[in-house]
C-alpha cells in the first residue's frame, strides 16, 4: 500500500513536470530587442530611407521580424507631435531609439529619456544643437550620423552663382518649424553678401505653403531658388520639380532624389548611406556598445548632380567647367 502511494506520487510529479515544461520553455526563450523608429515625415514618403536603415541593421546582424522588432512612430510632417511620440516609445521601453529626419526627432527623444540609447541621422551640427558633447566623444546616451547637409548652403549658393552669374536675386526656402531654420537663413545671408547677391528668405510648413512660396518668389522677381534641407521637403520632391518647371525657376537642392526626378541641380551627401550607417550603429548598441563610446559619423563624400535635360528646358547653358566637377550628369 505504501509502495502504491509512492508510485502514484511519482507519477503525479512527472505529470506536473510535463504540464509546465512548455510554459517553462517559452519563458526561457530570449525576447527579441525592440527598436523605436521616430520619424518626422510620413511612412510612405520615407520608405526608401527606412529601408536603408534596415539594411544597415541587417549588416550588424539584426533582421526585422526575425531577431529584432521595430516600432514605428511617424509625425507626418507635424513636428509638434514628436514629443508625444517619443514619450510613447519610452513607455514602450524600447532598447534603442532611432531619430530619423531633422534635428527635431533627436531633440524630442533626448528630452524624453536620458537612459535609452538614441541614434540620430540628420543634417545639422549635433554639437551646436547640444545633442552631443563632441563628435569624437558624444557622452550621454546619444550618437549618430551627421550629413552636414545644412552646412552646405553657402556652397550651393556659390554653385548657383557660377551657373547663373547674371542672376542677382535668389530666393531661399526653409521649413518654418525646422529647428535649424534661423541659422540657415543667417548663413545664407552672409554667403550672399560675400557673393554680392540679394537673398529673399521664404518659409513653408505644408504643401500649400510650398505652392504659395513659388508664387511669391516669382512676384519678388527672384532669378533662382535655393532649397534648404528638411525631411518634409525631401518627401515633396515631385511637387518641387513640378513647380520649378511650371514657373521656370532654376533651383538647386540638397539631395540627389530631386534631380533624379527632374530637378536642375543638387549638392549634398547621400541620405540613404547615412541611414544605413545609423542602422549599423543601432545594431552595435543592441550588442552592448555604449552611445558615449561611438563617435558621431560625418559624411565625407559630397556629390554634385546636374540634370542637363532640365537645363535645356530652362534654356540654361552649363559651362564645361561646372560639368567637369559634376559627380553625376543626368541626361
Amino acid at each position: 500500500m505504501q509502495f502504491g502511494q509512492m508510485k502514484r506520487r511519482k507519477f503525479m510529479t512527472l505529470l506536473a513536470g510535463t504540464a509546465v515544461s512548455p510554459l517553462a520553455a517559452r519563458a526561457q526563450q530570449p525576447t527579441i530587442p525592440v527598436i523605436g523608429f521616430l520619424g518626422s515625415p510620413s511612412a510612405a514618403e520615407w520608405a526608401p530611407f527606412a529601408a536603408a536603415f534596415r539594411q544597415g541593421l541587417g549588416e550588424a546582424g539584426y533582421v526585422e521580424g526575425q531577431n529584432a522588432a521595430i516600432e514605428y512612430r511617424w509625425a507626418d510632417g507635424q513636428y509638434e507631435r514628436l514629443p508625444e511620440l517619443a514619450t510613447d516609445l519610452v513607455r514602450r521601453q524600447v532598447a534603442v531609439i532611432f531619430a530619423a529626419g531633422s534635428a527635431a526627432p533627436a531633440l524630442a527623444a533626448k528630452a524624453a529619456t536620458a537612459t535609452i540609447p538614441i541614434v540620430f541621422a540628420n543634417g545639422v551640427d549635433p554639437v551646436q544643437f547640444s545633442l552631443v558633447a563632441s563628435l569624437n566623444r558624444p557622452g550621454g546616451n546619444i550618437t549618430g550620423v551627421s550629413f552636414l547637409i545644412s552646412d552646405l548652403g553657402a556652397k550651393r549658393l556659390g554653385l548657383l552663382h557660377e551657373l547663373l552669374p547674371k542672376v542677382t536675386v535668389v530666393a531661399l526656402l526653409v521649413k518654418s518649424d525646422n529647428p535649424n531654420a534661423d541659422s540657415v537663413i543667417r548663413d545664407a545671408l552672409e554667403a550672399a553678401r560675400v557673393l554680392g547677391l540679394e537673398i529673399h528668405p521664404l518659409k513653408a510648413r505644408t504643401a500649400q505653403d510650398i505652392e504659395a512660396a513659388f508664387a511669391s518668389l516669382v512676384q519678388q522677381q527672384a532669378g533662382a531658388l535655393l532649397v534648404s534641407a528638411d525631411p518634409f521637403f525631401t518627401s515633396q520632391y515631385d511637387q518641387f520639380v513640378r513647380l520649378a518647371a511650371h514657373y521656370e525657376v532654376p533651383t538647386i537642392y540638397y539631395a540627389r532624389e530631386f534631380v533624379a526626378a527632374g530637378g536642375l541641380m543638387s549638392y549634398g551627401t547621400s541620405i540613404r548611406d547615412g541611414y544605413s550607417q545609423a542602422g549599423v550603429y543601432a545594431g552595435k548598441i543592441l550588442k552592448g556598445d555604449k552611445p558615449a563610446d561611438l563617435p558621431v559619423l560625418q559624411s565625407i563624400k559630397f556629390e554634385l548632380v546636374i540634370n542637363t535635360r532640365t537645363a535645356k528646358a530652362l534654356r540654361i547653358a552649363i559651362s564645361d567647367n561646372l560639368l567637369s566637377f559634376a559627380d553625376e550628369v543626368i541626361e
